[in-house]
């Protein structure tokens, strides 16, 4: 934080784009992704809205608006979503089409599970928050429900994605929902005032049995 974030993340991006172009960065964390967005053809726009939002987390008072918010969830989560079904797809651009809308909402479903997960220290620790709109000090179960529901019909966007996707890139998106939807249900569960004060999480043997049951299920194609 004593640094100046602003330009680091300025330079970041210029090596990011410049690794694009040669093919190569030294770097091994930009290679790799250079290499991933060659051989996938992933689109270009995709990586400037993602580098938009990060540029966002400089200054938290810019997420004020919905329209900011939704700007935000669409930078940070949904091209997440959208530059892995391009991995997931293979090239199949018919079906990247038809699954496009789903990614977007399981991404964006994730990072909202994030935001209520953190609340405590985002808004303690780092004083801010994502939802526009949400006063913290006011924070209550009601307010808590209306993102829920919002949540909900993320979830269930992205769950019918999920069902469309080649068998080989299913699992691993299976398990990433069904552990954040658990991971929901106990946020659900717990009341607003706690969700302010700790951060929701489940345990490392529940997660085990997660991936267990997630590879049954799977392997028997019962999702």
């Amino acid at each position: 934080h004593d640094y100046d974030k602003a330009r680091l993340l300025e330079d970041f991006t210029q090596q990011t784009y410049q690794a694009i172009d040669d093919g190569i960065s030294l770097n091994p964390i930009l290679n790799s992704f250079q290499e991933t967005v060659n051989r996938f053809n992933i689109d270009r726009d995709l990586i400037a809205t993602f580098l938009r939002s990060m540029e966002m987390d400089l200054d938290l008072s810019k997420v004020q608006t919905e329209q900011e918010y939704e700007d935000y969830i669409l930078g940070s989560a949904e091209v997440v979503g959208l530059m892995c079904l391009k991995v997931f797809c293979y090239g199949d651009e018919e079906q990247y089409q038809k699954l496009r809308w789903n990614a977007m909402k399981l991404g964006s479903a994730f990072q909202k599970i994030n935001f209520l997960r953190d609340l405590n220290a985002d808004f303690k620790a780092l004083g801010r928050t994502y939802f526009p709109g949400v006063e913290m000090n006011a924070f209550n179960d009601q307010i808590k429900k209306e993102i829920e529901e919002d949540i909900e019909k993320d979830f269930q966007a992205g769950y019918e994605g999920i069902l469309g996707l080649p068998k080989k890139a299913r699992f691993g998106v299976y398990v990433a929902y069904v552990y954040y939807y658990r991971l929901f249900l106990k946020i659900k569960s717990t009341p607003s005032d706690v969700i302010l004060q700790r951060r929701v999480r489940i345990p490392n043997h529940n997660k085990y049995r997660l991936l267990v049951s997630s590879y049954l299920r799977h392997s028997l194609n019962i999702l």
